[in-house]
């Protein structure tokens, strides 16, 4: 018998100081992320401005984190089950 876990996806969020965001999972588990290192790119930008960042929502549709533009983020990262994919070289040296 394959022993298939369901995938955790976000239920509730929770803006904290900073950048940094209190996540509810569906399978119970609560973790505190703090993002202030992983706004890059186009379309976080908007993100760095703590008003905006506050505007985080859950998309029930995704079971993740989303902003007013779309950006979105992989519940499985935010989670804990995967190590997120590195930054471009470009963006690395910022």
């Amino acid at each position: 018998m394959n022993d298939v876990r369901p995938l955790a996806r976000v239920s509730a969020v929770e803006p904290l100081e900073g950048f940094r965001l209190r996540l509810t999972f569906t399978d119970g588990l609560i973790r505190e992320v703090d993002l202030s290192s992983d706004l890059w790119g186009p379309m976080a930008e908007p993100l760095q401005d703590p008003a905006y960042f506050r505007q985080v929502r859950v998309d029930p549709e995704f079971g993740t984190v989303v902003w007013p533009n779309g950006y979105h983020l992989d519940p499985d990262v935010l989670h804990g089950d995967h190590e997120p994919v590195g930054r471009p070289a470009a963006q690395a040296s910022r």
